[in-house]
């Protein structure tokens, strides 16, 4: 037996629709249930003990493990995680023979813990923004109600009194969420840049930081609640567009339950095995949580050519604004029969349609992104801003302009898909990390004319070895000459050095690569080095870039700046 993880959750989750607490153990699956449903009856007596009868309780059961779940007032979540891991000791006490904590002392303790904690202005703040439908943050010290330009913020232990607050000038702003295994960062660019071209001050949240119209604020991974506070409360937002990642979706549920629209943009194998998620249709799970964070009315934009995403998306409750690649789909005809909307790619233009009217909003060529039409991933991202700009309201031609204008300075889409023209060689760099990701990136690259094509790969170790294995198989698409493995020793998350490129090389060697043609020069900045170093006038290189990205893009700039061609020494 050992506790996993005991969190906050601070929205709605997948166990929870509710603020509230969630723990997980690992157990043995053969006392799993047994051990499970001690577990739950001793959260209930704790709960009623305490003062919390009438939460709400929920388990889910995972191979090795178990979570149990419980919505808690707002203002004493701390004292909720305490709450469940009493109530687990006191079930594994009894499964394991040994003799519990006398639960009237447990209880008291409890109690005292919840009674430092409460704070009766916060729940009458947060249950005034909820009668007027406004979004409500708590979080860093700080209380909010609205957000963006209209937010009120207040120091947590300076609050008002509900009723001394002007709700009339509290109100929210438009937010989108978009989330997915691959392309959510690009599509909170693309979403952004549109909002702008529409006269938007937007903001945005990603793992790469948080910015406002294009400058910094944060740098850092920012996908998560916290980056969403921090942009939602600044006044000089209008429009917000975050980046809802999974590990915060499982850390502390949504961010945000007022948004104007919520995109997914793909389910793929990527991180299971984290929280207990072991298998993609739980993952899809897990991603659809941002539809929950919609208002009323609000749509979600999924994409049709998941299989997962369109099951669920038929089962959903709020409208859907489809965005796919295959415009002959027989469900894509039925739903615009329907009246329904869909971003569609079809005879190289961006389309959007609803019922029988169709308006195209670009050609391919004029998506800077989309490469030609050779980056289909891309073309699947720019659908997915057109499907949440029609949700928006977003006038057309800023659709346009946006997709125009977006890509063609390197900084707006940093580490996806740049392709840069250096020294005679095509330079492909990218954020790639899961196989899902590399084969639509191996797809782009091998449409790209090229006298010889090299891949730099790696992989974190906290992926399992076939997800490892499935990566450096899925680069072999784009047919490379050469593979230069790296090592990744800021991301080894348990594995011993080299286990990784070691893997990745016995799955390449297995499917056929000649020995010669694989080499393990070292660490990122060392890869990309000898990467350049054989590349010649003519060859593609795909640089898969994830822990030195700043120091790799200062070198390559540094090159231009030099005028370097391929085949020159590269100093220092």
């Amino acid at each position: 037996m050992r506790v996993i993880d005991s969190r906050r959750l601070t929205g709605p989750s997948l166990l929870l629709d509710a603020p509230g607490a969630i723990l997980d153990v690992q157990v043995d699956d053969r006392v799993r249930d047994r051990a499970l449903n001690a577990w739950r009856q001793a959260a209930e007596r704790l709960l009623g003990q305490v003062g919390w009868a009438g939460q709400r309780l929920a388990t889910r059961s995972f191979g090795g493990g178990a979570s149990l779940a419980f919505t808690a007032p707002p203002d004493a979540l701390y004292a909720a995680t305490e709450v469940n891991e009493a109530a687990w000791a006191a079930a594994w006490a009894q499964i394991d023979g040994q003799t519990p904590e006398r639960e009237e002392i447990v209880a008291a303790r409890l109690r005292r813990a919840i009674g430092d904690e409460r704070n009766p202005n916060l729940i009458a703040l947060r249950e005034a923004a909820r009668h007027r439908q406004l979004t409500f943050l708590a979080g860093e010290g700080l209380v909010s109600a609205g957000s963006g330009t209209w937010s009120q913020v207040w120091p947590s232990a300076e609050l008002p009194r509900a009723e001394s607050v002007d709700w009339l000038h509290v109100h929210d702003i438009p937010v989108a969420l978009v989330t997915g295994s691959n392309g959510k960062t690009t599509v909170v660019r693309l979403l952004a840049a549109i909002a702008s071209a529409a006269d938007y001050a937007a903001g945005i949240t990603s793992t790469d930081g948080v910015s406002v119209n294009g400058v910094s604020l944060a740098e850092g991974d920012y996908s998560g609640p916290s980056g969403a506070r921090l942009l939602l409360r600044r006044r000089d937002v209008q429009l917000a567009v975050l980046e809802t990642a999974r590990g915060g979706l499982l850390r502390r549920g949504l961010s945000v339950d007022r948004a104007a629209v919520a995109v997914v943009t793909n389910v793929a194998d990527d991180h299971l095995g984290e929280f207990g998620i072991q298998d993609l249709e739980t993952l899809a799970d897990v991603k659809m949580l941002v539809t929950r964070g919609l208002r009323p009315g609000a749509a979600a934009v999924l994409n049709g050519d998941d299989p997962r995403l369109r099951a669920r998306g038929e089962r959903l409750e709020a409208p859907v604004i489809w965005f796919t690649l295959e415009p002959e789909a027989p469900w894509l005809a039925r739903h615009l029969e329907k009246g329904g909307r869909a971003a569609v790619y079809a005879d190289r233009a961006l389309i959007l349609a609803e019922g029988s009217r169709r308006t195209t909003v670009a050609r391919v060529e004029e998506v800077p992104i989309a490469v030609g039409g050779a980056a289909r991933h891309n073309v699947a991202n720019a659908l997915a801003a057109v499907g949440a700009a029609a949700a928006l309201g977003l006038p057309s031609d800023a659709v346009t302009r946006g997709l125009a204008r977006f890509g063609t300075a390197e900084e707006e889409n940093v580490g996806r898909a740049n392709v840069m023209e250096l020294g005679g060689v095509q330079v492909v760099v990218d954020y790639a990390h899961n196989p899902h990701g590399m084969a639509a990136l191996a797809e782009m690259v091998a449409a790209m004319p090229a006298r010889r094509r090299l891949v730099l790969l790696g992989q974190a170790g906290d992926r399992a070895d076939t997800s490892i294995r499935d990566l450096a198989r899925a680069a072999l698409a784009l047919r490379p000459d050469r593979i230069v493995l790296k090592e990744m020793d800021r991301y080894l998350r348990g594995r011993r050095p080299g286990e990784v490129t070691e893997l990745m090389a016995d799955e390449l060697l297995s499917a056929g690569v000649p020995p010669d043609a694989i080499v393990r020069p070292g660490d990122e900045l060392a890869a990309v080095r000898d990467a350049l170093a054989w590349a010649r006038p003519g060859d593609v290189l795909l640089l898969t870039v994830h822990q030195d990205r700043p120091v790799v893009l200062a070198l390559l700039d540094r090159l231009r700046g030099e005028r370097w061609s391929a085949g020159e020494r590269i100093g220092r």
